[in-house]
């Protein structure tokens, strides 16, 4: 077996390529910023939305809607962070960089982890900025430090994690806007008929169960609960395995995939 071929498969150099794959595309953000300010734009509607607009007609608990409103925005935001994933991979497989790849000496799972750690990265950057806009509107937290920076990894967790969905998306699309277009019918339930924006209690009976016991739900019952130092049952632990078989059942799919096309 030839040098390459043996450190092709070594843990090291599969990190290193992976990392030069993620530097590439956070690269590509820095050049061409107008991705990561829509990425932010639109999030802050939402926020201006929900707390001037609408937030005076919903009813909370303990009435504090910005309290309320800003965790699910953090985790909204997130989700469809992670939706770069499908759009980055279909843009990338349409130019032909993913077959330039292929004949690079390079890890080949480098492509699928380089752009699902650069959009978690991206994540964070919007995160950070999304905090502050929540503090500018009135956000005031009464949870721990601790607790905030534990909410932040849980929902940037389980929008890793469904990045690896998202790429198995941007593999199958024919171009990027075919995989934008696949993915807003499956996000939209997620995270409209959810806890983001509204108590589900305030919802119709038969839509309460799909919107109590879904994903999304539970991550923002979940970093809400945190941020704020509220009760939240085991919203935490229930992310946390929504989050893991996610990743168990998409991330295979996605590498299969993969290495058709690659």
């Amino acid at each position: 077996m030839s040098t390459t071929s043996t450190n092709s498969w070594s843990p090291g150099w599969a990190v290193r390529d992976t990392a030069t794959i993620a530097r590439r595309n956070l690269l590509t953000i820095v050049r061409i910023p107008t991705a990561l300010v829509f990425a932010i734009i639109q999030p802050i509607m939402f926020v201006v939305l929900f707390r001037y607009v609408f937030g005076g007609a919903i009813n909370v608990p303990h009435g504090n809607y910005v309290n309320f409103l800003i965790p699910g925005i953090l985790v909204q935001t997130t989700i469809f962070g992670s939706v770069g994933t499908a759009i980055g991979l279909a843009e990338d497989l349409q130019r032909g960089l993913i077959e330039r790849f292929r004949a690079l000496p390079m890890s080949r799972m480098a492509v699928l982890g380089g752009r699902t750690v650069a959009d978690v990265v991206r994540n964070v950057m919007v995160v950070l900025v999304i905090t502050a806009v929540g503090f500018a509107v009135g956000f005031r937290p009464t949870g721990s430090f601790v607790a905030y920076l534990e909410a932040a990894l849980l929902m940037l967790l389980f929008a890793y994690c469904l990045s690896w969905g998202f790429a198995f998306i941007g593999l199958v699309a024919p171009n990027s806007e075919a995989a934008q277009a696949i993915t807003f019918p499956l996000i939209f339930p997620l995270t409209f008929a959810s806890s983001i924006f509204v108590p589900v209690a305030n919802m119709p009976s038969w839509l309460r169960g799909f919107a109590t016991y879904q994903p999304v739900s539970q991550v923002a019952t979940a970093v809400r609960g945190l941020m704020n130092g509220a009760p939240h049952g085991l919203s935490t632990w229930t992310s946390l395995a929504w989050s893991l078989g996610v990743l168990a059942l998409l991330a295979p799919l996605a590498v299969r995939r993969y290495r058709r096309v690659a």
